[in-house]
């Protein structure tokens, strides 16, 4: 891991006890400096406003990676994937972790509070910040990605074939 990366956080409140685990965490490596977009206590709060925070934050480059955690992960992971620039991996082991970062290039990790425990995801954090992007055969794949992710961004409507039941 390099040194001085900002990192986004941000969690529903569901996410709120595996969030503050994983905040302390971090806080106790160097160079890790966290932009903490809530929440802090157990209050209901729509989660997609805390993943398009962050996920903005990650793709206007304000922070080079971004970690949310909801009670499954997949609702904040699918709205990261919404923001533009940014790829979102839903992990709950940490095999994918790093695959999301060496393979993906994945920015955004986001976890279930409800499906893992704290010691698991300390690992998987710890496995998907030691990864980088490896390139590689990955490259084109990620590149092709990049290409969707523009081609939405212009506007431009997916040419698919019509499916008629008739």
């Amino acid at each position: 891991m390099r040194c001085c990366m900002k990192i986004a956080v941000g969690c529903d409140e569901a996410g709120v006890t595996l969030l503050d685990v994983l905040r302390d965490h971090m806080k106790s490596k160097p160079g890790i400096e966290l932009k903490d977009f809530g929440v802090f206590n157990t209050d209901p709060v729509d989660y997609p406003d805390i993943a398009a925070s962050v996920a903005e934050s990650v793709a206007s480059g304000e922070v080079e990676r971004g970690i949310l955690v909801c009670g499954t992960g997949i609702g904040m992971c699918i709205t990261a994937n919404k923001v533009p620039g940014v790829r979102a991996a839903l992990c709950h082991d940490t095999y994918s972790a790093e695959r999301a970062r060496k393979s993906n290039d994945a920015q955004v990790i986001t976890m279930g509070a409800r499906v893992i425990g704290p010691e698991l995801a300390k690992s998987i954090i710890d496995a998907w910040l030691a990864s980088e992007f490896a390139g590689g055969r990955s490259a084109p794949k990620v590149a092709k990605m990049n290409a969707v992710d523009e081609k939405y961004r212009q506007g431009r409507e997916l040419q698919t074939e019509k499916v008629s039941c008739d």
